[in-house]
């Protein structure tokens, strides 16, 4: 006797490639919202750097413009602050928006449906 997959490859070969074609939608779907997370992550994460650069950047001019401006003369000192506390605030927010939501567990959807498949397959051949 034929096993039952033979049988059904010589009998159906269509519901195989049906199968086939669901299997890689899933993967296709998988491998999209991966890569959406991981597009996500990546600007965040660029945007953290790129800001605290620029408010490291302006907290050492801020440094430098403290150091040659006599107390008495500084019309507005909250500003020395204030310049480079803004970009460094929101690298700080960049950075963890790019680390709050961690990716689940990648193509764990499929590996359920390979296991679903082969308990399947080995409960057909036993039987």
């Amino acid at each position: 006797m034929l096993h039952p997959l033979l049988k059904l490859v010589a009998t159906r070969p269509d519901l195989l490639t049906d199968h086939a074609q669901a299997y890689a939608e899933l993967v296709g779907d998988e491998f999209g919202r991966s890569m959406t997370h991981w597009r996500e992550r990546a600007l965040y994460t660029s945007l953290a750097g790129g800001l605290g650069l620029l408010g490291l950047t302006f907290a050492g001019v801020a440094v430098m413009l403290w150091a040659v401006t006599p107390p008495a003369q500084m019309v507005a000192p909250w500003a020395l602050v204030a310049t480079p506390a803004l970009p460094l605030v929101a690298a700080i927010v960049c950075w963890l928006r790019s680390r709050s939501r961690p990716l689940d567990k990648p193509f764990e959807i499929v590996k359920q449906q390979m296991h679903a498949d082969l308990s399947m397959l080995r409960e057909v051949s036993r039987a």
